[in-house]
């Protein structure tokens, strides 16, 4: 089966046999994927885990034989994620490799065609490139056929995270094929046009764009073609340029959470070994937590070597979970940002391009610990559409209720009318129970809060 992600390029696509993800090499591509294996860039970029390391299968798999020229398997990524759920330090990480990879090919007379940030994932804890056919051969004065992708899918929205508001990220998952320059150029503030970079990368290069916008030239004839000494000054600038760029301090609503509960240690402690518990007996290959906060419960997870995804909505918690993730160099772990009340659909062409949060599960197993008050208060879900739309990601469930007494949900309430009359415990257990069995209850001691381990129960169509 065709990936629908892959349908736009030539030299190519990504299919699924048996389970297993497999790439057509195309016989169009023969020259160009024959140059960069036996060139040294592949060797040299898969040994640096910047590219992902494929092995060359019998080309009879192929959905389309007849055109096919190689078939890949590359290595498995853990987690398919998209740039609008990454942090600030998450998309510019991927820029640098993106630029890297470009500049480290023209010393192998190769260069980047395609610099979109959906050509890289995050595995084992950093970004490594997945687009094998995203190579082509350098020609002699050629420009970089990807600048514009690069500024669109990088450039511009971490500018504009940098400058002006780190939400405005979520600006790619309206524009996925990069947010547009003139669009950028118009939301950065005044002084960025002092910024000689953004300067040159953002505002004149959306001039260039709107001047030739409407125009037709032949290929030989529009401007920019550049030497290969000035196309190597390019990316540095553009890394540079990159690199300068840093997220103002942010206010984080959640990112302190564990030092404002009402948790006493000993608590704290108690909830940590009972969901360790809970997570060994259930025995998961793979497991998502809901509302991760920077990740203190997640590890209990990926500590044990399981693959783990942590989501919260806080760009800040998740910042600071990825900056553990790579100080700590842990391999099982992936922060995410993601709204739970609003979580990434399916997009693209015919819906199919970009997965939905629902379509990259289920996962063995799914934590949402100090969540549901959020969700069922904060955002008026009943507790029974709760239920069935975790049913949905896993088919085991850590999950806390806190009830109405306990402060943060008190927090909650103050700002607002009790029209919650069914948020009790046994409303909870109630609701909960027409989608899964309770296997274990546990309260945590020392507060008012209950752990529970649950599993999807079976349905018979």
């Amino acid at each position: 089966m065709k990936l629908h992600s892959s349908f736009r390029d030539p030299s190519g696509f990504v299919f699924q046999r048996e389970g297993l993800l497999y790439r057509q090499v195309n016989q169009s591509y023969q020259e160009t994927y024959e140059q960069l294996m036996s060139s040294g860039l592949y060797q040299q970029l898969s040994s640096a885990r910047a590219l992902i390391p494929h092995e060359e299968c019998p080309v009879d798999i192929a959905p389309n034989p007849g055109t096919a020229y190689k078939v890949i398997k590359p290595a498995p990524i853990p987690f398919v994620s998209y740039p609008y759920e990454w942090c600030f330090d998450q998309l510019k990480d991927a820029a640098v490799l993106t630029l890297s990879i470009a500049r480290r090919a023209l010393q192998y007379d190769m260069i980047l065609k395609d610099a979109s940030a959906f050509n890289v994932q995050f595995q084992k804890g950093r970004p490594i490139f997945i687009d094998t056919l995203s190579f082509d051969r350098y020609q002699v004065g050629a420009p970089w056929v990807a600048y514009k992708q690069f500024c669109q899918h990088f450039l511009a929205p971490l500018s504009l995270m940098a400058k002006t508001d780190f939400r405005l990220n979520q600006l790619l998952r309206v524009y996925i094929d990069g947010i547009p320059l003139d669009l950028a150029s118009a939301l950065l503030p005044g002084s960025s046009w002092l910024n000689p970079p953004l300067l040159s990368h953002i505002h004149l290069h959306a001039k260039t764009q709107q001047k030739y916008a409407d125009r037709e030239y032949p290929q030989e004839q529009i401007p920019g073609r550049v030497s290969k000494n000035a196309l190597e000054a390019l990316l540095y600038s553009l890394l540079s340029a990159v690199r300068s760029l840093k997220l103002k301090t942010q206010k984080s609503e959640w990112g302190d959470y564990y030092d404002k509960t009402n948790y006493a240690q000993t608590a704290f402690e108690a909830k940590h070994e009972i969901v360790r518990a809970f997570i060994l007996r259930a025995d998961p290959g793979s497991v998502w937590d809901l509302g991760a906060n920077t990740g203190e419960f997640s590890r209990a997870a990926s500590n044990l070597g399981i693959q783990t995804t942590a989501f919260d909505i806080d760009h800040a918690a998740v910042s600071r979970n990825y900056a553990l993730v790579k100080q700590n160099k842990e391999t099982n772990l992936l922060p995410l940002c993601m709204d739970l009340t609003n979580p990434s659909p399916a997009l693209g062409w015919n819906c199919s391009e970009r997965m939905s949060l629902v379509e990259r599960g289920p996962v063995d197993l799914v934590m949402a610990l100090a969540l549901v008050h959020h969700l069922a208060i904060s955002n008026n879900t009943p507790l029974e559409d709760l239920a069935s739309f975790f049913s949905q990601l896993g088919g085991w469930l850590v999950i806390e209720f806190i009830p109405k007494s306990d402060s943060q949900v008190k927090r909650l309430l103050s700002s607002r009318v009790d029209i919650f009359p069914d948020y009790t415990k046994i409303g909870f257990e109630n609701a909960f129970r027409k989608y899964y069995e309770i296997v274990e209850e546990a309260p945590i001691a020392g507060s008012e809060r209950t752990l529970y381990l649950m599993q999807r129960k079976v349905t018979l169509a």
